[in-house]
Protein backbone atom coordinates (compact mmCIF):
# COMPACT_ATOMS: atom_id res chain seq x y z
CA UNK A 1 0.00 0.00 0.00
CA UNK A 2 1.14 3.67 -1.03
CA UNK A 3 1.38 4.94 2.04
CA UNK A 4 3.10 2.45 4.18
CA UNK A 5 7.33 3.54 3.54
CA UNK A 6 8.72 1.18 6.71
CA UNK A 7 6.73 -1.73 6.36
CA UNK A 8 4.83 -3.55 3.35
CA UNK A 9 1.28 -5.03 3.91
CA UNK A 10 -0.33 -7.45 1.67
CA UNK A 11 -3.52 -10.04 2.01
CA UNK A 12 -3.12 -13.13 0.50
CA UNK A 13 -5.93 -15.83 0.67
CA UNK A 14 -7.02 -15.01 3.96
CA UNK A 15 -3.45 -14.68 5.51
CA UNK A 16 -2.22 -10.74 6.19
CA UNK A 17 1.35 -10.70 5.63
CA UNK A 18 3.52 -7.72 7.88
CA UNK A 19 6.53 -7.18 6.39
CA UNK A 20 9.27 -4.52 8.52
CA UNK A 21 10.83 -3.27 5.45
CA UNK A 22 14.06 -1.89 6.50
CA UNK A 23 16.40 -4.48 5.37
CA UNK A 24 19.84 -1.94 5.59
CA UNK A 25 19.03 -1.68 9.65
CA UNK A 26 18.30 -5.06 9.78
CA UNK A 27 14.81 -4.32 9.81
CA UNK A 28 14.76 -2.17 13.30
CA UNK A 29 12.37 0.08 14.20
CA UNK A 30 11.76 3.79 14.42
CA UNK A 31 8.68 5.76 15.41
CA UNK A 32 7.26 5.49 12.14
CA UNK A 33 8.10 1.70 11.70
CA UNK A 34 6.04 1.64 14.60
CA UNK A 35 3.05 3.60 13.73
CA UNK A 36 2.56 1.88 10.49
CA UNK A 37 2.89 -1.46 11.97
CA UNK A 38 0.27 -0.41 14.55
CA UNK A 39 -1.85 0.13 11.68
CA UNK A 40 -1.74 -2.32 9.76
CA UNK A 41 -2.52 -4.74 12.39
CA UNK A 42 -5.73 -3.18 12.56
CA UNK A 43 -6.08 -3.05 8.79
CA UNK A 44 -5.93 -6.74 9.17
CA UNK A 45 -8.20 -6.38 12.33
CA UNK A 46 -10.90 -4.69 10.42
CA UNK A 47 -10.81 -6.50 7.22
CA UNK A 48 -13.04 -9.38 6.45
CA UNK A 49 -10.59 -11.01 4.21
CA UNK A 50 -8.09 -11.84 6.97
CA UNK A 51 -8.28 -14.88 9.00
CA UNK A 52 -4.53 -15.00 9.83
CA UNK A 53 -1.70 -12.67 10.49
CA UNK A 54 1.94 -12.98 9.47
CA UNK A 55 4.47 -10.57 11.22
CA UNK A 56 8.12 -10.77 9.69
CA UNK A 57 11.48 -8.99 8.30
CA UNK A 58 12.74 -8.38 5.00
CA UNK A 59 15.39 -9.74 3.75
CA UNK A 60 17.65 -12.61 4.93
CA UNK A 61 19.08 -11.42 7.73
CA UNK A 62 16.59 -9.79 10.41
CA UNK A 63 13.41 -10.80 11.64
CA UNK A 64 13.35 -7.08 13.50
CA UNK A 65 16.67 -5.79 16.00
CA UNK A 66 14.21 -3.76 17.83
CA UNK A 67 14.47 0.17 17.97
CA UNK A 68 16.92 1.79 15.71
CA UNK A 69 19.88 2.61 18.16
CA UNK A 70 21.20 4.51 14.78
CA UNK A 71 18.23 7.04 14.78
CA UNK A 72 18.41 7.41 18.78
CA UNK A 73 21.80 8.37 18.74
CA UNK A 74 21.54 10.66 15.88
CA UNK A 75 17.97 12.40 17.37
CA UNK A 76 18.01 11.48 20.61
CA UNK A 77 14.75 9.52 19.96
CA UNK A 78 12.87 7.08 17.73
CA UNK A 79 12.09 9.87 15.22
CA UNK A 80 8.93 11.94 14.85
CA UNK A 81 5.41 9.93 15.07
CA UNK A 82 2.07 10.72 14.02
CA UNK A 83 1.17 10.92 17.92
CA UNK A 84 3.72 12.57 18.95
CA UNK A 85 4.36 10.02 21.09
CA UNK A 86 7.08 6.13 20.53
CA UNK A 87 4.04 3.83 20.31
CA UNK A 88 5.81 0.76 20.64
CA UNK A 89 2.97 -0.52 23.71
CA UNK A 90 0.37 0.58 21.42
CA UNK A 91 2.45 -1.82 19.31
CA UNK A 92 2.35 -4.60 22.07
CA UNK A 93 -1.40 -3.92 22.27
CA UNK A 94 -2.45 -4.53 19.28
CA UNK A 95 -0.45 -7.85 18.22
CA UNK A 96 -2.15 -9.28 21.70
CA UNK A 97 -5.52 -7.70 21.67
CA UNK A 98 -5.83 -8.58 17.65
CA UNK A 99 -9.19 -11.37 17.76
CA UNK A 100 -6.99 -13.34 15.01
CA UNK A 101 -4.02 -15.58 15.35
CA UNK A 102 -0.83 -13.92 15.01
CA UNK A 103 2.36 -16.00 13.60
CA UNK A 104 5.96 -14.76 13.49
CA UNK A 105 8.17 -15.52 10.71
CA UNK A 106 11.58 -15.62 12.52
CA UNK A 107 13.85 -15.66 9.28
CA UNK A 108 17.02 -14.09 11.28
CA UNK A 109 18.16 -12.27 13.98
CA UNK A 110 15.52 -11.46 16.52
CA UNK A 111 17.12 -9.30 18.71
CA UNK A 112 15.76 -7.15 21.58
CA UNK A 113 13.18 -5.25 21.68
CA UNK A 114 12.48 -7.46 17.74
CA UNK A 115 13.14 -10.24 20.41
CA UNK A 116 9.65 -8.66 22.15
CA UNK A 117 7.66 -8.75 18.94
CA UNK A 118 8.23 -12.45 18.41
CA UNK A 119 7.54 -13.13 21.83
CA UNK A 120 4.10 -11.08 22.00
CA UNK A 121 2.90 -13.21 18.84
CA UNK A 122 0.63 -16.37 19.50
CA UNK A 123 2.71 -18.79 17.20
CA UNK A 124 6.65 -18.17 16.14
CA UNK A 125 7.83 -20.78 13.44
CA UNK A 126 11.55 -19.72 12.52
CA UNK A 127 13.92 -20.40 10.31
CA UNK A 128 17.24 -22.84 10.48
CA UNK A 129 19.64 -19.52 10.32
CA UNK A 130 17.18 -17.79 13.32
CA UNK A 131 18.77 -16.04 16.03
CA UNK A 132 17.20 -15.04 19.21
CA UNK A 133 18.21 -13.00 22.12
CA UNK A 134 18.33 -9.62 24.10
CA UNK A 135 20.06 -6.66 23.97
CA UNK A 136 18.89 -4.09 26.49
CA UNK A 137 21.42 -3.93 29.00
CA UNK A 138 23.58 -3.88 26.64
CA UNK A 139 22.72 -0.17 25.04
CA UNK A 140 20.99 1.41 28.40
CA UNK A 141 17.20 -0.25 28.10
CA UNK A 142 15.31 -2.65 29.22
CA UNK A 143 11.42 -3.70 28.51
CA UNK A 144 9.84 -4.86 31.96
CA UNK A 145 6.56 -5.79 31.04
CA UNK A 146 5.38 -8.50 29.06
CA UNK A 147 9.20 -8.47 27.36
CA UNK A 148 9.74 -10.47 30.63
CA UNK A 149 7.53 -11.46 32.96
CA UNK A 150 5.48 -13.10 29.61
CA UNK A 151 8.58 -14.26 28.67
CA UNK A 152 9.38 -16.11 31.78
CA UNK A 153 5.74 -17.77 31.47
CA UNK A 154 6.98 -19.39 28.04
CA UNK A 155 10.43 -20.35 29.39
CA UNK A 156 10.61 -20.35 32.75
CA UNK A 157 12.04 -18.06 35.48
CA UNK A 158 15.39 -19.41 35.30
CA UNK A 159 15.80 -18.75 31.12
CA UNK A 160 14.30 -15.84 30.86
CA UNK A 161 16.40 -14.19 33.81
CA UNK A 162 19.26 -15.63 31.71
CA UNK A 163 18.54 -14.16 28.60
CA UNK A 164 17.88 -10.77 30.02
CA UNK A 165 21.24 -10.75 32.89
CA UNK A 166 24.00 -12.34 29.99
CA UNK A 167 22.65 -10.72 26.60
CA UNK A 168 23.44 -14.18 25.04
CA UNK A 169 22.45 -15.35 21.45
CA UNK A 170 20.39 -18.26 20.91
CA UNK A 171 20.09 -20.77 17.93
CA UNK A 172 16.92 -21.63 16.47
CA UNK A 173 16.97 -25.25 17.39
CA UNK A 174 17.79 -23.98 21.32
CA UNK A 175 14.36 -21.69 21.13
CA UNK A 176 12.49 -24.56 19.93
CA UNK A 177 14.12 -26.57 22.47
CA UNK A 178 13.47 -23.73 25.93
CA UNK A 179 9.71 -23.99 24.00
CA UNK A 180 10.50 -20.21 22.54
CA UNK A 181 9.55 -21.15 19.37
CA UNK A 182 6.71 -23.73 17.58
CA UNK A 183 8.47 -25.11 14.77
CA UNK A 184 12.38 -24.62 12.66
CA UNK A 185 12.39 -25.32 9.26
CA UNK A 186 15.29 -24.71 6.56
CA UNK A 187 15.12 -20.77 5.64
CA UNK A 188 14.00 -21.48 1.91
CA UNK A 189 11.31 -23.33 3.70
CA UNK A 190 9.91 -19.88 6.12
CA UNK A 191 7.04 -19.04 4.32
CA UNK A 192 5.58 -22.41 2.58
CA UNK A 193 5.47 -23.65 6.55
CA UNK A 194 3.51 -20.08 7.38
CA UNK A 195 1.31 -20.43 4.62
CA UNK A 196 0.55 -24.51 5.79
CA UNK A 197 0.17 -23.22 8.88
CA UNK A 198 -2.00 -20.49 8.38
CA UNK A 199 -4.34 -22.45 5.69
CA UNK A 200 -5.18 -24.76 8.96
CA UNK A 201 -6.15 -22.01 11.04
CA UNK A 202 -8.50 -20.77 8.29
CA UNK A 203 -10.32 -23.92 8.63
CA UNK A 204 -11.37 -23.26 11.84
CA UNK A 205 -14.38 -20.97 13.55
CA UNK A 206 -12.96 -17.36 13.81
CA UNK A 207 -15.18 -16.53 16.72
CA UNK A 208 -14.07 -19.56 18.64
CA UNK A 209 -10.33 -18.24 17.81
CA UNK A 210 -11.23 -14.87 19.05
CA UNK A 211 -12.79 -16.04 22.09
CA UNK A 212 -9.54 -18.41 23.11
CA UNK A 213 -6.93 -15.71 22.04
CA UNK A 214 -9.27 -13.67 24.51
CA UNK A 215 -8.80 -16.21 26.97
CA UNK A 216 -5.21 -16.90 27.05
CA UNK A 217 -4.47 -13.39 27.14
CA UNK A 218 -6.81 -12.81 30.69
CA UNK A 219 -3.58 -14.78 32.57
CA UNK A 220 -0.87 -12.07 31.62
CA UNK A 221 -2.89 -9.12 31.68
CA UNK A 222 -1.48 -7.58 34.71
CA UNK A 223 2.10 -7.70 32.55
CA UNK A 224 0.40 -4.43 30.76
CA UNK A 225 0.56 -2.22 34.14
CA UNK A 226 4.03 -3.48 34.51
CA UNK A 227 4.86 -2.35 31.01
CA UNK A 228 3.67 0.71 31.55
CA UNK A 229 5.45 1.59 34.62
CA UNK A 230 8.73 0.27 32.26
CA UNK A 231 8.47 2.93 29.87
CA UNK A 232 7.87 6.02 32.44
CA UNK A 233 11.16 4.48 33.82
CA UNK A 234 12.66 4.17 30.78
CA UNK A 235 11.94 7.73 29.14
CA UNK A 236 13.83 8.68 32.04
CA UNK A 237 16.86 6.56 32.37
CA UNK A 238 17.37 7.70 28.67
CA UNK A 239 18.99 10.98 29.69
CA UNK A 240 21.27 9.19 31.96
CA UNK A 241 25.25 8.99 31.81
CA UNK A 242 24.72 5.29 32.00
CA UNK A 243 22.13 5.00 29.50
CA UNK A 244 24.12 7.23 26.93
CA UNK A 245 27.18 5.46 27.64
CA UNK A 246 25.20 2.09 26.45
CA UNK A 247 23.95 3.90 22.91
CA UNK A 248 27.43 5.39 22.58
CA UNK A 249 29.18 1.95 23.04
CA UNK A 250 27.08 0.74 20.49
CA UNK A 251 27.46 3.09 18.06
CA UNK A 252 30.85 3.21 18.08
CA UNK A 253 31.39 -0.83 17.76
CA UNK A 254 32.95 -1.04 21.56
CA UNK A 255 32.19 -2.49 24.96
CA UNK A 256 30.51 -0.05 27.23
CA UNK A 257 32.26 0.64 30.71
CA UNK A 258 29.14 0.74 33.16
CA UNK A 259 31.58 0.34 36.21
CA UNK A 260 31.09 3.75 37.34
CA UNK A 261 27.38 3.23 37.54
CA UNK A 262 27.58 -0.07 40.02
CA UNK A 263 26.83 2.19 43.02
CA UNK A 264 23.20 3.69 42.45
Amino acid sequence: MAEFTDITYEIDNGLAWITINRPDRYNSFRARTVDELVRAFKLAWGSSQVGAICLTGAGEKAFCTGGDQKQRAETGDYGPSDSGLFEIDSLHRVIRDVPKPVIAAVNGFAIGGGHVLHVLCDLTIASETAIFGQNGPRVGSFDAGFGTGYLARIVGEKRAREIWFLCRRYSAQQAYDWGLVNKVVPADQLKAEVRSWADEILQLSPTSLKVLKQSFNSDTEQFAAMGQLAYSSLKLFGDTEEANEGITAFNEKRAPDFSGFRGN
